[in-house]
């Protein structure tokens, strides 16, 4: 599975996903571009997964039609994260095409 990670996602987070093709924002160049130009880009790419800790991005961008499925994250702390890494990999995982999940906290 192809998977980014937004950057404000800790890159520790690819530890969750072993096995899984996981990039970063920041890794391709696009560190800083906006949530709009971000998504239309992303849409251009064969990633099936973004993972964001945004928790803004669903109420200021139109995600109807997106094939992409975003994970939203509770937190952007990378020890909480790492401790709930079984629980991540499962909601990053199972996460349909054009879906929008929130995973809370545990």
């Amino acid at each position: 599975m192809k998977i980014l990670l937004d950057e404000s996602v800790p890159v520790q987070v690819r530890h969750a996903l072993p096995g899984h093709d996981v990039s970063t924002v920041s890794g391709l160049g696009w560190k800083g571009t906006e949530n709009g130009a971000l998504l239309a880009a992303i849409e251009q790419t064969d990633f099936e997964v973004f993972v964001i800790a945004d928790k803004n991005l669903r109420y200021q961008q139109n995600l109807t039609s997106r094939r992409v499925a975003i994970v939203e994250l509770w937190t952007n702390h990378r020890p909480t994260l790492e401790r709930e890494f079984p629980r991540l990999s499962l909601a990053i995982l199972s996460a349909a095409p054009g879906s929008y999940v929130v995973v809370a906290a545990g």
